[in-house]
Formats: C-alpha cells, structure tokens, sequence
C-alpha cells in the first residue's frame, strides 16, 4: 500500500514539474555561465587578451605563483594551479598555453573578496610555455613557466 502512495506522489511531482516547465513557469533568472567566443577562438594570444580584457599589456608579477610540472609526460592533462591569493581585489584568471591553435585555455571571474586561486588540468600539443593572467584592480599581471611536453595531447 505504501509503494502505491509513493508512486502516486512521486508521479504528481513530475507531472506538475512537466507541466510548469512547459508553461515557462520554470525559466531560469540569472546565467550561470557565458563564454567569450572571439577570445576562446582566437588563433594568437594577442588577439585572445584583446578579446577578453581589451589589452595585451600585463606586467610581469613575483605575486603570481604559476606551478605547472617541468616535464609533462602527457600533454593531454597537465596540470596547472595559480595562486594570486598574494594580490588584493582579482577580477579574473585566465590561463594561456602559446603554441596551442587556440591558446586561450580558460578563465576564471571572481565575485569580490573571492581569493584568486585556480588549480586545472590543461591540454598541450607540445612543449612551450604557459601563461597566467591575472586581472586585479583593473590592470593585467602575468606569470609564466616553459612545459616540455613529451607525449602531446593535441593530437601528438
């Protein structure tokens, strides 16, 4: 008697559920995601950073801890963290690895007061060096280390 009732209930809760989202009663308020196509799809890294922050000009910071390994035996996942938890009021991340066809990997934004860390697995076609880009009181930062990529991950 009691199976009946629970399917009986569970099956109310979805057709009520099915008939809400069909009267667009269900829409979503706010986007959780969004992506910068000219930026991801750029084929230079300076057409990626014009894209995405409306500069190309970062300047190098010792504040930027960028750890990815010496030698990566497959680049297929890499892995890759930044820390800029050191720097006050990060907007954003974004990690760019140069000799990719599309060199901008990803990015991350930071609602205020959120510390500026990221840690990722990335893909590499061979050896060359990754990129940190840091945003933070509305000027560009960067870090950056060579990866020897032995096995790519690009298809090589």
């Amino acid at each position: 008697m009691m199976k009946r009732r629970l399917f009986l209930k569970n099956s109310l809760a979805t057709g009520a559920a099915v008939v809400a989202a069909n009267a667009g009663l269900l829409i979503p308020t706010t986007v959780l995601a969004d992506w910068n196509k000219k930026a991801f799809t750029a084929k230079t890294t300076d057409d990626a950073l014009s894209n995405l922050f409306g500069s190309t000009n970062a300047t190098d910071s010792g504040d930027i801890i960028l750890k990815a390994p010496a030698i990566a035996e497959n680049g297929a996942v890499t892995p890759v963290t930044v820390d800029a938890s050191k720097m006050n009021g990060v907007e954003s991340i974004a990690i760019l690895a140069m000799k990719n066809p599309l060199p901008l990997v990803c990015e991350y934004t930071f609602s205020a007061n959120a510390v500026g860390y990221v840690s990722t697995r990335i893909k590499m076609g061979q050896t060359m060096d990754v990129v940190a880009i840091v945003k933070a009181g509305g000027k560009l930062f960067k870090a950056k280390q060579e990866v020897k990529v032995t096995i790519g991950g690009c298809g090589g």
